[in-house]
């Protein structure tokens, strides 16, 4: 019997009554589909390259969904370069990290250390949103420098390429905390002034009354700047300066609870801007962004922006917020470096547990937070001003006590040196005899010293004379006349660390 040839199923099969296709039409739609498929992919690519200007124009977005409108042919590329997993570095993890820098700017001491250091972070997935601020004293590791204030970052990133602060320092914070942070955003006080201005101020409610009398002047002279406790609407200065002051009394003299006001500013000016709808219009963004191009650096583009603005529309009105702080169970602890500078530092030894803290700032009970002294309205801190004179040779030691007075919630006028060096043994003398018993209590505790309440001959002199225009940085003035108490840092002190 005649074998047949073996049928292989796997391969297709043409009926014997089928008529034989012409092999030229067979290659005229496969070239025709190769064709096709280069020209939309031609186009596609052609788009992409330009989506960057098209994204950049406020007139494609939707005014109420801050989402891009249809477009016609780009339809197909705008839904993917917009799909919500390809918008912005981070969301695919659910976790998007910005760096917010606060600067003085131009006119300004120190015109690139920033003053204030936020990550913002957002967890895209159940819209909740974090400020974690950074002290601008913590001391970290910058290449080539060594261990430096992290406020100094951004100063060393321009002062190596112009305009380079804000990515420089992006790149020392991610480095330090172990945390991806593609984005930045740094402003400085001319640019945060006019926003504010630019929505009609922002509504705060402060914690408590307090006033600074060291709060930085023009030509490094102090003016003084006061706030009542209560809710509050604040124009762009004295958002600023409520943002900005350090040295303030009743328990807002530190780094700390300047931390948590700014924390309540930002989150004030994110309600003022979606309360009303004209601030979130692309197309006032854009204005607001080239009028101030010179005062605002980000490497957010804007449909970046626009993505933001309406995740913002729509996340939790609970902020969740880390403060990292000296507190007694804060995660750091303060010291003053070789060079006199008050600086701060993990109380571990390292930033694993910092790192962790701000790794898990979404899961509230894996955070170790200190209570905070601005969510508890009431007054609990003596009233007085305190000046400090250094009457040893050790430089930066009356910064140090001043900051640890501040840090307790006590009053602090600018430090200075004493006009007697050395002194042998601390003192604390009384200058106005009026002052609360409390304040003495409070001193006492952190020098253990006997208070004084007469004046040496060195320290004596006639306050009478003296002006509300007297310049009080005079050199030739012994003492601050606005101080209630003196305090006379001794070489007993000088060794102590």
């Amino acid at each position: 019997m005649e074998e047949k040839n073996p049928v292989n199923l796997l391969q297709p099969q043409t009926s014997p009554l089928a008529p034989e296709q012409p092999k030229t039409r067979k290659r005229f739609w496969l070239f025709f589909i190769i064709f096709v498929v280069l020209f939309f992919a031609g186009c596609g690519l052609r788009r992409y390259y330009t989506l960057s200007e098209w994204s950049n124009d406020p007139q494609n977005y939707d005014l109420k969904t801050l989402t891009p409108k249809g477009v016609g042919v780009l339809e197909t590329v705008k839904n993917f370069i917009f799909h919500s997993e390809n918008i912005l570095d981070g969301q695919k993890d659910d976790r998007v990290n910005i760096l917010l820098l606060g600067i003085g700017g131009a006119g300004h001491d120190g015109p690139y250390l920033s003053d204030t250091n936020i990550i913002l972070s957002i967890k895209p997935s159940t819209k909740e949103v974090a400020m974690i601020s950074i002290p601008r004293d913590l001391g970290v590791d910058i290449p080539g420098q060594g261990i430096r204030k992290i406020n100094a970052a951004d100063a060393f990133g321009e002062a190596d390429q112009q305009g380079n602060g804000g990515e420089y320092a992006r790149q020392i914070f991610s480095k330090t905390f172990g945390l991806d942070i593609p984005y930045y955003a740094r402003v400085d006080f001319q640019a945060f002034q006019e926003i504010v201005d630019e929505v009609g101020g922002v509504t705060v409610n402060s914690p408590r009354t307090f006033t600074d009398y060291e709060f930085p002047g023009p030509n490094f002279s102090y003016r003084t700047v006061s706030f009542n406790a209560g809710e509050q609407t604040l124009d762009g200065q004295n958002a600023l300066d409520f943002a900005r002051s350090r040295h303030g009394n009743n328990g807002e003299g530190s780094d700390f609870a300047r931390s948590h006001r700014q924390q309540l500013i930002m989150t004030a000016l994110k309600e003022k801007m979606l309360s009303i709808g004209t601030y979130t219009n692309p197309i006032k963004i854009q204005n607001i962004l080239n009028s101030l191009s010179t005062h605002i650096t980000t490497n957010l583009n804007f449909g970046q922006m626009m993505y933001l603005a309406n995740l913002g529309k729509n996340a939790e009105k609970n902020m969740k917020t880390l403060v990292l702080d000296n507190g007694v169970n804060g995660y750091l602890k303060s010291y003053i470096a070789d060079s006199g500078a008050y600086m701060l530092a993990p109380v571990s030894g390292n930033f694993d547990e910092i790192n962790t803290a701000i790794a898990d700032v979404f899961d509230s009970s894996t955070v170790k937070t200190t209570p905070n002294l601005a969510d508890q309205n009431k007054s609990i801190f003596p009233s007085g001003k305190i000046q400090i004179l250094n009457g040893t040779w050790r430089a930066g030691l009356a910064a140090k006590y001043q900051q640890q007075l501040q840090d307790q919630g006590l009053s602090t006028l600018p430090a200075g040196n004493s006009p007697k060096r050395p002194i042998d043994y601390t003192a604390i003398y009384i200058v106005n005899k009026n002052v609360s018993a409390d304040i003495l209590t409070a001193i006492q505790k952190n020098f253990n010293v006997h208070v004084e309440k007469t004046l040496p001959n060195w320290l004596y002199q006639d306050t009478s004379v003296y002006t509300s225009t007297t310049d009080y940085n005079d050199p030739n003035l012994k003492f601050n006349p606005q101080a209630d108490i003196l305090v006379v840092l001794g070489s007993d002190l000088s060794d102590k660390k």
